[in-house]
This record gives C-alpha cells, structure tokens and sequence, in this order.
C-alpha cells in the first residue's frame, strides 16, 4: 500500500480526554490519483486533504486521513483488497477508482460490478461513503463514453452514498496541473481538487461523526 497515516488531533490527558478526542478515521481506497504518484510525499491527495480538515472543519471534531492508494490499480483490483485495507476501526471511506480501466478499455460492466461490490460491502457495515467519480476519455469513442460515465452517478443512488461527479473536475487537460504525462496531477493540481472535493469530504465527516456517536 502507498502512502502514510497522517493525524491531525488535539492535546488531551487522561484515558477519557485520549477516548473524547480519538479522530475519526478516513480512509481513501484508490489508485495513483489518491497514492501521489510522482508527487513528493507531501503532495499526495491524502496528505493535502488532511492538512485542509485541520482543526476539524465544520465538525469541530479531529480527522485521520489514511492513503490507501495502489498505484495502477483497476476498480476490481481495488475490490480484491478492500477487506484489509478497511479496517474495524474505519469510520468513513472515499473511494477513487476506475481511472485505471477507462484507460485500459476495460469493459465497463466490469468497472461496475466490481464497484457495485465495494458499495455493497462498505454500506453494509454502516460506513459512510463518498465516491469518487470518474470520467471516459474521448478518445474511447462515444459509445464506451455513454457506458462508462453513467456508472458512478447511477451507483451512488442505488446505494445511497454521497457523490463527487468527477474526481479531477478542474485539473484534466490542463497543462499547467498536471506532471509531463498529462495525466497525474502535479501539486498545484492536488490543491484544486481538495479545495473543490473538500465540501464533499466535509459531508462525509459529518455522517462518520454521527455515527461514531451513535455506537
């Protein structure tokens, strides 16, 4: 797994001040676009995301953002790694995948049963959920266009988890965000997608927050 475990909390003393302010746990099961390929340690999604949550946003409560991203990773590949990577103690999970099989022509009704099964996994252990969306790249055609873009909208209503449309809304093919593949975003480019995820992510600790209290 890439990345690192980042915390952002606040001083406490005792076992009941260290049981009060116990973050909650975020996890970001993905590909490279959340593991910060290319990027220095402290540009990955994970990383930036959790230093934009310090002082814990609109809950007021301290949030742990944990990287599970796996450079390369297809949304079946995700699946086959989903019970580890999300543990007992997760309070909410993003999820970003599919990148990977737009790029590679993987037929969509794969894409979508696979990421049907993640849902459907995450959601029957009570966790909140924030997809992450993703789009075709035209040069697949229409027709895989119109098949694989419809997926991640469509799913996130049959399940009923909170939707982010497209995960690089503001930073695909532009040049000056992305690193010389075109296709990875550079720092600036994390930095936009957090700032435009963030009220989504917010959403997303706020569902892990009541349900933390209610358990």
């Amino acid at each position: 797994m890439a990345g690192a475990v980042l915390l952002a909390g606040v001083g406490t003393t005792g076992a009941a001040g260290q049981t009060a302010a116990a973050p909650l746990r975020i996890v970001a099961l993905g590909d490279s676009l959340v593991a910060g390929y290319g990027l220095p340690p402290g540009d990955a999604f994970p990383v930036r995301l959790q230093k934009a949550l310090a002082g814990g946003g609109r809950t007021g409560r301290p949030v742990e953002i944990v990287n599970a991203g796996v450079s390369g990773d297809t949304a079946t590949d995700g699946l086959s790694r989903l019970d580890w990577a999300i543990g007992d103690d997760v309070d909410g999970v993003i999820v970003e995948l599919g990148a990977n099989d737009a790029l590679r022509g993987i037929d969509p009704a794969v894409t979508r049963k696979a990421l049907d099964e993640v849902l459907k996994r995450l959601t029957a252990r009570g966790l909140p959920v924030l997809l992450a969306g993703m789009l075709a790249p035209p040069n697949l055609g229409p027709a895989y266009k119109a098949a694989f873009d419809p997926i991640f909208p469509e799913l996130a209503a049959a399940h009923g988890t909170l939707l982010y449309p497209f995960f690089l809304d503001g930073v695909a093919a532009e040049r000056g965000l992305n690193q010389p593949d075109g296709m990875h975003p550079n720092g600036k480019g994390v930095g936009v997608i957090v700032e435009r995820i963030l009220p989504k992510v917010e959403e997303l600790i706020a569902l892990a927050a009541a349900r933390r209290d209610r358990s």
